[in-house]
């Protein structure tokens, strides 16, 4: 079984800029910085693209993993979806959604993803607690980023 969380973030920032923030490699790697998160393979620098994979490898939990997306959608400035194509997690599903509003725009982030081990129980009390909080720290670096 999967589990399912959204997280919402108000930005006075415009949609697109966001949303082509939110590709690039560059941007991804600054802002996970706490878990020594680099691009190794396939788009390692600048903007990814439909189709277009890459392999992250990063430390979480005191452990190295390597994990491998592909950007499976994308219609700019609103909606893209990167998915796990090889790594840790049974499936990860990760929805970037942009909308516009009267002072600024939305990111949501829905993020699907199933454990391959103790199941819904550790996505429960670890992984999506942890991915939430991940997902925050990223999006704050990319509204300081934009300014």
């Amino acid at each position: 079984m999967a589990s399912t969380f959204t997280l919402v973030t108000e930005t006075p920032l415009s949609a697109a800029a966001l949303f082509d923030l939110s590709l690039d490699i560059d941007a991804h790697v600054a802002s996970m910085a706490q878990s020594d998160e680099r691009a190794v393979a396939g788009v390692t620098t600048g903007r990814i693209g439909l189709g277009e994979t890459v392999t992250w490898r990063a430390r979480h939990f005191g452990i190295w993993f390597t994990m491998t997306s592909k950007i499976t959608t994308l219609d700019r400035p609103v909606l893209f979806i990167d998915e796990q194509v090889r790594g840790p997690f049974k499936s990860f599903r990760h929805e970037h959604r942009f909308e516009e509003h009267p002072t600024g725009s939305r990111m949501i982030d829905t993020i699907t993803l199933a454990s391959p081990i103790f199941g819904s129980l550790a996505e429960r009390i670890v992984l999506v607690p942890y991915l939430r909080r991940l997902i925050a720290k990223r999006n704050a670096h990319l509204r300081e980023t934009l300014g």
